[in-house]
């Protein structure tokens, strides 16, 4: 018996950044530590979210100011979402190699210099190089962040809920706070400060690791898995680059099918690789555990759907109903706060009793319902009766979607694999935002066309435009919702019943 408790205990204070102390979740001064700790994280994790849409509403203002082409306007937001995506499996498992905290601080205060490197651009090519730093540097935080939020709340189950049901909170939101906070800036500052406030919050979050978060024992050195790392980013690459390349070249274009056919199968050697590497770049075991591979279906489908909120949205907003871009920020606040409601209460009430296979097909058919009232909206239609009722369903659903998905994507995970873990969470929804990006801009570009070609002679040529427009975004919204129907399906079936376990090295892999 002494011998098993002195392994578990030396197995728990193992684990980097765990608050140590089994059955003292709830009292003691480490307590209190771990709570710290989570703001710490979620403010990293906001910082990330933030530069996904916030710089969107500065790149017109920004191309007027360094005087950049349309085309060029493009990589602002495709170099980072690059470099990001494919770095991500790479920075998870640097994370587990080097210590999780360590990849955390290098990962804040290099974004924060990236920052600073953008926010003074004097011309295109600095403010992109910028953008592509601030993608690597996010790939080593993102993963980082996750594995201290899951390995430092592993003991306990209600408050593990409640902390996801925060962290899915803050990443659900910061896409809609993006895009408030860089109207406001743009609008009253310059378009310059959509890059700088990051230096005020990686201020924030670096101080704040530096006191709260613990540095726990360093892992054992191994031989690096060169063979799969080098097919993994070259893979993941291949697939963001021509997804980006959908919009404006085509899909049938060799820089975007090709790109993606030889982007699958680089990430095809890359499994066969990993099956027989010793110490692979991504444990197979990590995916192939029925929870965990759900959960990564999940986020991966649901950052498909996601988009067609954010993006085509966005547009609707600005372009159909005249909004500024602040207004259009504030706009989706109603969305924000049901998605925080939805997010802690399925992570502090539900997830500790349940589990995620009722929550999160409840999660993905709410936000269904709420992409069949968007295919409602018109050119005359309002923002509180056409657009806020589907805005509050929408929120809610994503609230129950990605806190718990978050959460049992990294459950059961050894401390040491906890990095490629939580890589594979931020990998699959970027992964999905592009696929997302791509076939969504696609399609409607395809039906606005269709429309102007049948009704070109029946309207004046404003009305038929606006009217296209319309019918595009209406596509959009119906496979959004098919998407997310096909995601509620998958995790009702999928998913394992019963709360998820709390001690990840107690709990042996479970395969499908």
């Amino acid at each position: 018996m002494s011998t098993d408790t002195s392994s578990e205990e030396s197995s728990r204070q193992a684990v980097p950044g765990v608050v140590r102390g089994r059955g003292t979740a709830s009292s003691g001064p480490h307590a209190a530590n771990r709570w710290i700790a989570l703001a710490v994280l979620s403010l990293a994790q906001l910082m990330v979210i933030l530069d996904s849409t916030i710089v969107n509403i500065a790149l017109p203002t920004a191309q007027h100011d360094l005087g950049f082409s349309t085309d060029d306007r493009q990589w602002v937001v495709t170099g980072y979402a690059l470099v990001f995506g494919s770095l991500l499996l790479l920075g998870g498992r640097l994370a587990d190699l080097f210590g999780h905290k360590r990849l955390f601080l290098i990962g804040v205060a290099g974004f924060a210099v990236a920052s600073a490197v953008g926010g003074a651009a004097g011309g295109f090519p600095m403010l992109l190089a910028a953008r592509v730093a601030q993608g690597g540097f996010a790939a080593m935080l993102a993963p980082a962040a996750l594995s201290l939020l899951s390995v430092t709340f592993a003991d306990d189950a209600n408050e593990r809920g409640r902390a996801f049901g925060v962290f899915g909170a803050v990443s659900g939101a910061g896409g809609a706070l993006g895009l408030l906070l860089g109207g406001i800036l743009t609008q009253s500052v310059s378009w310059r400060w959509c890059l700088y406030v990051n230096l005020v919050i990686a201020v924030l979050a670096f101080v704040g690791a530096l006191i709260w978060l613990s540095a726990g024992d360093r892992p054992e050195r191994v031989r690096f898995d060169i063979a799969g790392t080098a097919t993994a980013v070259l893979g993941l690459v291949g697939i963001v680059y021509g997804l980006g390349n959908a919009g404006s070249k085509g899909w049938t274009d060799i820089w975007t099918l090709g790109a993606v056919v030889a982007g699958a199968a680089l990430v095809v050697v890359f499994v066969l690789i990993e099956r027989r590497a010793d110490h692979p770049l991504l444990p197979l075991g990590v995916i192939l555990d029925r929870t965990r591979g759900t959960a990564y279906l999940a986020v991966g489908i649901s950052g498909i759907g996601s988009f067609a909120v954010f993006l085509f949205l966005t547009y609707y907003l600005e372009d159909t109903l005249r909004f500024t871009p602040i207004q259009t920020g504030v706009a989706f606040l109603p969305m924000v706060g049901l998605l925080i409601i939805g997010a802690i209460v399925s992570g502090a009430a539900l997830m500790p009793r349940t589990g995620p296979r009722p929550i999160v097909p409840v999660g993905c058919l709410l936000a269904a319902t709420g992409m069949v009232l968007l295919t409602g909206i018109g050119t005359d239609s309002s923002y509180a009766g056409g657009v806020l009722p589907a805005l509050l369903v929408i929120g809610f659903g994503f609230g129950l979607i990605f806190g718990p998905a978050q959460n049992a994507a990294t459950s059961g995970v050894r401390s040491h694999e906890a990095g490629a873990a939580s890589a594979m969470v931020n990998t699959a929804q970027q992964i999905g935002g592009s696929i997302g990006t791509a076939v969504f801009s696609s399609l409607a570009a395809s039906a606005i066309t269709n429309y102007l070609h049948v009704h070109a002679a029946t309207a004046t040529r404003a009305a038929t435009l606006a009217d296209a427009t319309i019918t595009g975004y209406h596509l959009v919204f119906w496979i959004a919702a098919a998407v997310f129907l096909g995601s509620a399906a998958l995790a009702a079936v999928l998913f394992r019943s019963g709360p998820l376990p709390v001690d990840a090295d107690a709990v042996p892999a479970a395969a499908f």
